[in-house]
């Protein structure tokens, strides 16, 4: 984080992998499954903190995008933030495309995904896309944690499965 090393623990994601279970919670506080996405192309953000500043501009860039992008399409962007404040923030940035979930119950997302930051209690910046079967076609472990994903080439993955 802004050049400090930070340790990132959990099973790091490969293409061709499957997209490991997970449940996380909603903004409506229920619980959220893998399998709510099967038989789409899912995106998965994995962010610190809507409430920062590049996390803030990677889901709202996200949010954009998706208007360009068919409905078999789904973005989840995943924090430790609670749903309230999530739900907040999709209301203040008109984020209607992203869906949001919450990692902060349950603590496995970032174990499963490789993304987990023992030391804050958050999870690391990462962007995997999944095809709608459910197989790992694309994946962006951003190593520095203040900047953005690649979002042309995560956009181009996505494109392809279409």
């Amino acid at each position: 984080m802004h050049g400090n090393k930070l340790k990132v623990t959990g099973t790091e994601i490969k293409e061709g992998a499957t997209l490991p279970s997970f449940t996380l919670t909603g903004n409506d506080m229920t619980d959220v499954a893998a399998s709510k996405f099967a038989g789409k192309v899912l995106i998965v953000l994995s962010v610190p903190s809507l409430d920062t500043p590049v996390c803030a501009l990677e889901a709202k860039r996200f949010n954009k995008e998706a208007t360009d992008l068919s409905s078999d399409v789904t973005i989840l962007c995943v924090s430790r933030d609670l749903p309230f404040a999530q739900k907040r923030w999709c209301a203040a940035e008109g984020a209607t495309r992203v869906v949001t979930a919450s990692d902060f119950k349950y603590r496995t997302f970032g174990q499963q995904f490789g993304t987990e930051l023992p030391d804050l209690g958050l999870l690391a910046r990462a962007v995997f896309v999944a095809d709608k079967s459910g197989k790992i076609t694309f994946v962006d472990y951003v190593t520095e944690v203040a900047e953005e994903p690649k979002y042309d080439e995560v956009l181009a993955a996505v494109r392809k499965l279409l």
